[in-house]
C-alpha cells in the first residue's frame, strides 16, 4: 500500500465522523485526463480534506518552508506534495504543475495562495490562471464551507467544471482567468450557504 492511500484512509477515517463531512457534486470530478480542482482556503487542514472527498488521487502544491523541516521533507512527497516557493514565480513549480497534468493527473490548488482569516473569498494568485491556459485540463471549482469544529457539520462541494474555451481561444490574462475560476468557488459557496 502506498503513503498516499495509507495516509488518505486514516485522515478519512478520523475526519469523517470528527467534521460530520458531506461531500456534494463529486460526480462532477471527471473519472480520466487532467483536472485542476480549484478550492477557497480556510483551514491548515483544507488539503487532506480535499484529498479524502475527490473521488480521484490529487497532487499539491506546498509551501516550500515545509520541506526544509526533517519529518515532512521525507513525508510529503511521499503524500503527493510539491514544494512551490511564495511570493515568486517558481518555474520549477510551474514545471512540476504542468507535468502532473500531462500525465492526465489531479492538480489541487488553493489559488488565493493562503489561508482566508474571515472566511470571505480572498484576490487569488495568477497561478490557477496559468495552469489553466497552459493546459487543456478540465478545471473543477470547489467550495469547503465551514466551520472546522468537531461535530459541526463541514461540506465539501465540488462544482460543475469552468468552461475555458472562452479564456484559452481570447488568450484572457492568467490574472483575469484565475478570479473567473474563484468567482466560480465564491458562488457555489453562496448557493450551499444555509
Amino acid at each position: 500500500m502506498s503513503l498516499y492511500i495509507f495516509a488518505r484512509t486514516v485522515v478519512a477515517i478520523v475526519f469523517f465522523p470528527l467534521y460530520r463531512i458531506r461531500v456534494i457534486g463529486k460526480e462532477n470530478v471527471p473519472e480520466n485526463g487532467p483536472v485542476i480542482i480549484c478550492s477557497n482556503h480556510i483551514s491548515n487542514f483544507d488539503p487532506p480534506v480535499v484529498g479524502i472527498t475527490s473521488p480521484r488521487d490529487i497532487y499539491f502544491m506546498a509551501k516550500g518552508e515545509l520541506f526544509e523541516k526533517p519529518v515532512l521533507k521525507t513525508l510529503l512527497p511521499g503524500i503527493q506534495a510539491f514544494p512551490v516557493k511564495r511570493g515568486l514565480s517558481d518555474r520549477n513549480a510551474l514545471r512540476k504543475g504542468l507535468e502532473i497534468l500531462k500525465n492526465g493527473n489531479v492538480l489541487g490548488l488553493f489559488p488565493e495562495g493562503t489561508r482566508s482569516k474571515t472566511g470571505k473569498i480572498g484576490k487569488p494568485l495568477a497561478g490557477a490562471g496559468f495552469f489553466a491556459l497552459r493546459s487543456q485540463a478540465t478545471i473543477v471549482p470547489c467550495a469547503i464551507i465551514g466551520p472546522y469544529k468537531p461535530f459541526r457539520r463541514l461540506t465539501v462541494i465540488y462544482g460543475k467544471p469552468v468552461d475555458m474555451a472562452y479564456y484559452r481561444e481570447n488568450k484572457i490574462s492568467a490574472n483575469d482567468t484565475a478570479v473567473a475560476i474563484m468567482s466560480e468557488v465564491e458562488n457555489l459557496i453562496k448557493n450551499h450557504t444555509e
